[in-house]
């Protein structure tokens, strides 16, 4: 599978105001540490389509990866950026790209509701460009490239060192090196023993 990333800080907490239209309006598809994946079709063109997405839950100061694979057999490129709700805000480009991305959903997509609260919470605007990379003889395909299916993961880092996808991975290669480093030692030592020992002579 292609794999495409981009790894970000947790901003400072963000007190909404309890009005409307609020970010439950936009009706965008959401990703926390606790619903960190997210398995969707996301339509794309040669020219390029923009994807929003909403990261919750996030920890002020934590280092967070996040990652969309998707199959060899879809060639596709695909760019990642992180935006705060301020700069996206105070921002007409971004304000506008993502209206149009949340007018453009239907309203029949469901999503997951999101509890009013007063209380700040950490939360980044996603944003994934998808645009089609292939180059064939069938107009069809070429008028209208196929969705891709994809996987979108938000992947927390433990200690701000190691994603914690990747916890067992390390833990497996800290076991291993230790079970070496024991075992080279007692090979050593059996091998020093050998070399020092003389033939006794019947």
């Amino acid at each position: 599978a292609n794999v495409e990333k981009t790894i970000f800080l947790g901003p400072d907490p963000l007190q909404l105001p309890d009005v409307r239209p609020g970010l439950e309006d936009l009706r965008l598809s959401s990703l926390s540490p606790a619903k960190s994946t997210l398995r969707t079709r996301l339509p794309v063109s040669f020219a390029g389509k923009q994807h929003w997405f909403l990261l919750e839950d996030l920890e002020e100061g934590r280092r967070y990866e996040v990652r969309i694979c998707w199959a060899a057999t879809q060639p596709t490129s695909f760019w990642l950026d992180t935006h705060t709700i301020t700069t996206v805000l105070e921002t007409p480009d971004l304000v506008s790209a993502l209206a149009s991305y949340s007018e453009s959903i239907a309203e029949s997509v469901l999503v997951t509701e999101r509890s009013q609260t007063a209380e700040a919470s950490s939360s980044l605007f996603l944003q994934i460009r998808a645009a089609a990379d292939f180059y064939t003889t069938n107009k069809t395909l070429m008028n209208s490239p196929p969705d891709v299916k994809v996987d979108v993961i938000l992947d927390p880092f433990i200690l701000n060192v190691l994603p914690r996808s990747l916890a067992p991975t390390g833990v497996y290669i800290v076991v291993v090196a230790v079970v070496a480093w024991f075992l080279s030692g007692v090979i050593a030592r059996f091998i020093s023993s050998v070399g020092q020992s003389k033939p006794h002579n019947d």
